[in-house]
């Protein structure tokens, strides 16, 4: 008979490790169950509490972690293949660390003393999960937990004093508080005001922490063409982009500040090509406002191929263009490509290494506004977006194509990402893609109009409220990382200092020594 521990058995653990680490990715679009996130860590860290051994714990916590990169990411099989496995394996190795904290402090029956100690503990090891696995080349931060709030007004106002990262801390010590209250009945008074503390901490933000004040406003149209397939792809998609771009003249929508055109909307260099260039300035001077388009083509000037966001007036292009400096791996380079290269013949890697840009851009358009251009998988770093708003950017930009991935969760999860950018950061964002989603964000992370479906081939003008002043979270940084990360320092600290203090093995008490000689030396 198989013994059983705490309701699991040690044949089926590693099967329950995967299900039960896939299981928040309900919480995220398209799904979007964000209730589901405050216990969705319920089932992983019960059975990790419960592992025999240190061995078996991290063994759950890599199976746990693999899993949620699949399950997070699952959209991306049509383009890397069986790859996904293995780079899941990779960073579910990311997760063993945060494994063994839970045993530790959560397994058995922890003292009060423990408990309120894994309540601060528990989230912080899984931001520092979350913190490395956003490093670029490890894939960036898709699918940070507190995310999956984008459409919660009191996690947006945490996430505008301290991010995302703040909004993650709280998911999980709420997560830890419920392991508590269904595992360890002794533990339920710091479990209670663990709870209690967090919601605490909502209302005191909601209450106190400011809004962002409406100052002024832009009339923002932009310009969704559609899926377009074929060998012309490049050039119809420019066509598509042209004529709906004219309907905003004709349609008696009255004037626009801005027309905003997705991720690779332009297939050649402007340079290389003056007759688009000049197509593009007569469509600015037809609707009386700049375009922002976006360039995925070769330089002209440079070697390599380059995403650059273009600002084009009825002159031409103005101002100074921004090369996109954090690129996907995989899909736009191969990271260690003499050692992974063979991944391109496995699934849609990129054949050639796109370029990065040197420094953050923010544009000047003619009313005095200054944007801040993001391109496509940018929106997921907060750093980008609080960078831009330091230098000034009263409006942000995403230029975004996940045509790719039409079908899937990717529009949804990557549309829900502006809303946290736009709330960190007090700062408006617009969302624009080529096929959807296309959507909108105030300043408090508020949708603003209706999304564009994958379906529409539209060009839409948004009514965009600009906001003064800067959140904590712009002036402040990443307090709420940096927090976490000393209380983890002082935790290892302390317990660095117990073990070192922790008497060794008794010794045995040396041979005696005869009068003679040596112990077991016969005299002479």
């Amino acid at each position: 008979m198989v013994p059983v521990r705490n309701g699991w058995s040690p044949r089926g653990r590693p099967a329950a490790a995967l299900v039960c680490g896939a299981l928040p990715a309900l919480a995220f679009p398209a799904p979007a169950l964000w209730w589901f996130a405050y216990v969705a860590l319920v089932p992983w860290m019960l059975l990790l509490r419960s592992a025999v051994t240190g061995r078996g714990a991290a063994l759950e916590g890599w199976l746990g972690g693999a899993a949620f990169i699949v399950a997070v990411h699952h959209w991306l099989l049509p383009s890397l293949h069986v790859f996904l496995v293995p780079v899941a394996a990779l960073l579910g190795l990311l997760w063993i660390p945060w494994a063994l904290l839970v045993r530790e402090l959560l397994g058995g029956v922890p003292a009060a003393g423990r408990a309120g100690a894994a309540l601060l503990l528990v989230p912080a090891g899984w931001l520092l999960t979350e913190l490395v696995r956003s490093w670029q080349g490890l894939g960036g931060p898709w699918g940070l937990l507190g995310a999956s709030q984008w459409q919660v007004p009191p996690a947006l106002r945490l996430a505008s004093l301290g991010g995302v990262w703040l909004v993650s801390l709280m998911v999980v010590a709420v997560n830890c508080a419920l392991v508590l209250l269904l595992a360890v009945p002794r533990a339920r008074v710091p479990a209670v005001a663990g709870v209690t503390g967090c919601a605490v901490l909502t209302a005191v933000v909601w209450l106190w922490v400011p809004r962002p004040e409406q100052a002024g406003g832009l009339r923002v149209a932009v310009v969704q063409p559609g899926p377009v397939a074929g060998e012309d792809s490049v050039e119809r998609r420019f066509d598509a982009g042209e004529r709906l771009t004219r309907t905003l003249a004709a349609s008696g929508t009255g004037t626009v500040d801005l027309v905003v055109w997705g991720e690779s909307s332009v297939g050649a260099d402007l340079a290389a090509r003056p007759d688009l260039a000049r197509r593009l300035a007569a469509l600015s001077a037809e609707v009386g406002a700049p375009l922002l388009v976006n360039v995925d083509a070769r330089r002209s000037d440079r070697p390599g191929i380059y995403k650059s966001a273009v600002l084009v007036g009825p002159l031409g292009p103005v101002g100074e263009r921004y090369d996109k400096m954090r690129l996907v791996p995989f899909g736009e380079y191969v990271p260690a490509r003499g050692l992974l290269g063979w991944a391109t013949s496995v699934g849609k890697a990129a054949g050639e290494d796109r370029m990065r840009g040197a420094a953050p851009v923010v544009m000047g358009l003619p009313g005095g506004v200054r944007v801040g251009p993001l391109v496509c998988f940018e929106s997921a770093f907060p750093d980008m977006s609080r960078n831009l708003a330091l230098r000034g950017a009263g409006l942000l930009v995403t230029q975004s194509a996940t045509s790719t991935f039409q079908d899937s969760w990717a529009p949804a999860q990557h549309a829900s990402l502006a809303a946290l950018r736009a709330a960190e950061s007090g700062r408006p964002m617009v969302h624009a893609t080529l096929t959807g989603i296309t959507a909108v964000h105030g300043a408090s992370g508020d949708r603003i109009g209706p999304a564009l479906p994958t379906s529409a081939s539209t060009a839409a003008v948004y009514e965009v409220p600009l906001a003064r002043g800067t959140t904590p979270y712009v002036r402040l940084g990443d307090w709420a990382v940096a927090a976490a990360l000393a209380a983890l320092a002082v935790y290892c600290a302390v317990e660095g200092t117990r073990t070192l203090r922790r008497p060794g093995p008794a010794r045995s008490a040396p041979p005696a020594r005869t009068v003679r000689g040596s112990a077991g030396r016969p005299g002479r």
